[in-house]
């Protein structure tokens, strides 16, 4: 029963603050004040409605762009599977022709595919799909 009472003491007091709070906006905050914090948050929240929206619809539209790069392979999978990949790609092009250019030009072939037979040297944004 006491929490009862408390708690309808605690209705009566919210009630009785949010009565005087608004009499004394209303006696001293200027007439136009309301209406511009009204427009201030409508346009807050204007702004975080676009920001998710643009969130969702470019975490949509890199889905459908990684679909349509790489479609259902796994991509962990490639990327622990690289090293052996390019290990074989350096071998088969480091054996082709090398044998009648001699040793001097194994090794220009060695140092020409250090950095890796599928690393582009003209990407210097770092970004890899793989």
């Amino acid at each position: 029963m006491r929490r009862l009472v408390w708690v309808g003491v605690g209705v009566v007091v919210t009630v009785v603050v949010l009565r005087q709070g608004k009499r004394l906006v209303d006696a001293y905050v200027p007439a136009g004040a309301t209406e511009v914090v009204d427009g201030v948050s409508r346009v807050r929240g204007a702004w975080a409605t676009a920001r998710r929206e643009f969130a969702a619809g470019l975490a949509e539209r890199e889905a459908q762009l990684r679909q349509d790069l790489v479609g259902d392979v796994d991509v962990e999978r490639l990327r622990a599977e690289r090293p052996e990949r390019v290990e074989a790609l350096r071998e088969a092009w480091s054996s082709r022709g090398t044998a009648a250019r001699g040793a001097a030009s194994q090794e220009a072939v060695r140092k020409r595919w250090a950095e890796g037979p599928t690393d582009d040297p003209d990407d210097d944004d770092g970004y890899a799909f793989f």
